[in-house]
């Protein structure tokens, strides 16, 4: 930067950052984004339609660094007043701070809000990352500092970012989820192949199960999608919510957001029965993964969650070629349907020093036991002995 000010703002609107420069900083230019969630577009649909914002707990607090007049680096930063959507659980730290006499709340969060899905949260131009990155780190600290905030979290961040915010003081936090990888199949029957025989079996089994649920089961991308269809997924994404988290996290207008500028993102996957839709699965595109995010149902048929959930993501990322499938938090089960453990990782940083020594303390246990359960469970996974060296 040859010695040039970089200036730190903090905003509390994306309207207040051109949607071309911050893209430019996602890497999503023209074509389909590596990470749809981190696009202006996908940001702009949680903030518009009130998923985030007052009453939330999740208060937009973007960060964006100039040089000059351009946009070198930015991050989806929010203050948070609770633990809530955030899918790397602190609710033990805030306890102790608390006890502790501090208080923990609120704190700083780096992240895509509701969204348990790797990818770069320091967002920077080409030709700026070390600059950009150190820009962004700095300038949430210090925004903490001032404030007197409790904490700083950066979670589902990249391996690169990790290695970058450790350098700059940060702790970092491991932890674990499921992740399908394409091994170069033509088709299922390949993908199937793959697999022990019994896990084979067990999987066409289940697919010949969800199948005689008495309907059809379609994929729908861009303009199939009408908005009809996002009523009826309205409906299970709130019986879901409603089971797992008390309340759905996105309002009904996130949907409609998506509808307009995203469609083109977004395989809705429907089970129709008498012409009704009564389950669906709901995925994003990035440029080489489908993400898995939402699911929900009217009716319980056995088997029909596999079914839309995995193995019609499966068929779709074999078909368009993708290189993997994230399929969200948690879920043991999915290991034995091709899904094989990966580490995630995030950042923090905690204003307290002595409270910080702590954290930095369990942490490195935790790495250790998190590591240790991955190798086991990859020992576990559903693959042919004989390819146990192909295992990511």
């Amino acid at each position: 930067m040859d010695g040039q000010t970089i200036e730190i703002q903090v905003l509390g609107s994306l309207t207040q950052i051109d949607a071309g420069a911050w893209d430019a900083c996602a890497r999503a230019g023209s074509g389909r984004a590596t990470d749809p969630f981190t696009t202006h577009r996908f940001l702009s649909a949680i903030e518009q339609s009130g998923s985030v914002g007052p009453g939330t707990g999740w208060q937009p607090r973007y960060l964006a660094a100039y040089a000059g007049r351009q946009l070198i680096a930015c991050a989806p930063m929010y203050g948070k007043s609770h633990s809530q959507g955030e899918y790397v659980f602190d609710h033990s730290w805030a306890n102790a701070y608390e006890r502790a006499g501090g208080r923990y709340y609120p704190k700083l969060q780096i992240a895509v809000p509701f969204t348990p899905v790797t990818g770069r949260r320091f967002l920077t131009l080409p030709g700026h990352e070390v600059q950009g990155m150190h820009a962004l780190i700095q300038g949430a600290t210090q925004l903490a500092e001032q404030n007197r905030v409790s904490s700083v979290h950066a979670t589902f961040c990249t391996e690169a970012e990790v290695a970058a915010g450790e350098a700059m003081g940060l702790m970092h936090r491991t932890g674990q989820q499921f992740h399908w990888l394409n091994r170069g199949y033509a088709g299922f029957d390949d993908f199937l192949a793959d697999l022990s025989s019994r896990k084979r079996k067990t999987i066409r089994k289940e697919r010949t199960t969800a199948q005689a649920f008495g309907g059809t089961i379609r994929q729908l991308t861009g303009d199939q999608i009408e908005p009809h269809h996002w009523d009826a997924f309205w409906t299970f994404y709130q019986d879901t919510g409603a089971r797992k988290w008390g309340q759905p996290y996105l309002t009904r207008a996130f949907f409609d957001q998506v509808h307009d500028t995203m469609r083109d993102d977004v395989l809705l996957i429907l089970a129709e029965r008498n012409g009704q839709p009564v389950a669906g699965a709901m995925n994003f595109i990035g440029a080489d993964t489908l993400y898995g995010r939402y699911w929900g149902c009217t009716e319980d048929h056995p088997c029909l969650h596999f079914e839309a959930c995995y193995y019609q993501a499966i068929e779709t990322a074999i078909a368009q070629g993708l290189t993997k499938i994230e399929a969200g938090a948690q879920g043991e089960h999915k290991l034995a349907r091709g899904y094989l453990p990966v580490t995630t990782h995030s950042l923090h940083w905690v204003a307290d020093p002595g409270f910080a020594r702590a954290v930095q303390d369990f942490l490195a246990q935790e790495r250790a036991a998190v590591a240790e359960d991955i190798e086991i469970l990859t020992d576990y996974g559903p693959f042919r002995k004989a390819k146990a060296e192909d295992k990511e």
